[in-house]
């Protein structure tokens, strides 16, 4: 089955990041983003200051050297400009570094992810039993724009698939979207079958 985060999920673990330290504001903004865009992690360490449109928008260089450029919330074009103030940061960095303003790396932004997921867990025991990457976050945001009734083919071209047919795993993952399916279709009317013992169950009774 294919793993993703529920909304409240992904709200947990956005709120986990201690902010008062320069790391937990780094990731509480980068985690944001990653739940935005549905960008890899190889994408998202990648970001630099000139992808960062003035119009809200975000450009994102995939797999194969592919571009796409998916618009931000308001919200998440906000706390990203003021990242990039507050660094002194200039057209040519990476807005998403470590501490001493060198790449970051897929396995640490897993790490960080792990962390917030770990700290999220009092307030959000649903993620107790959950193997969070930064991938599932990914999947997370398919889930929401599927269920949101975003068409496939929208969300192929926003998560940079190369076919809609690889976002029908998706469909395929979401159970509720199944159940609710189903209860558009009305059931056939069939009589209810009634129970006829047979003779040996008869006699077997008589002597109980």
């Amino acid at each position: 089955m294919l793993g993703y985060l529920t909304r409240a999920e992904v709200q947990a673990v956005l709120e986990a990041p201690d902010t008062n330290g320069w790391s937990g504001q780094r990731d509480r903004v980068m985690f944001q983003l990653l739940f935005n865009t549905g960008a890899r992690v190889s994408e998202i360490i990648e970001v630099r200051v000139e992808h960062l449109g003035e119009d809200g928008s975000l450009q994102i260089f995939g797999k194969g050297r592919k571009t796409r450029t998916v618009p931000l919330w308001r919200s998440t074009y906000s706390v990203l400009r003021q990242w990039v103030r507050r660094g002194n940061l200039h057209s040519g960095q990476r807005i998403f570094t470590n501490r001493w303003g060198q790449p970051l790396t897929r396995s640490g932004v897993a790490k960080r992810l792990n962390q917030a997921v770990s700290a999220a867990i009092p307030q959000c025991p649903s993620l107790q039993n959950k193997r969070v990457s930064p991938h599932t976050i990914r999947h997370a945001t398919a889930m929401a724009m599927l269920q949101s009734g975003v068409a496939l083919e929208v969300i192929a071209l926003w998560l940079g698939h190369e076919s809609p047919s690889t976002t029908h795993i998706y469909v395929e993952a979401d159970l509720a979207l199944k159940e609710q399916a189903l209860q558009k279709v009305q059931p056939p009317k069939i009589k209810k079958l009634r129970f006829q013992p047979t003779d040996a169950l008869l006699r077997f009774l008589e002597h109980v």
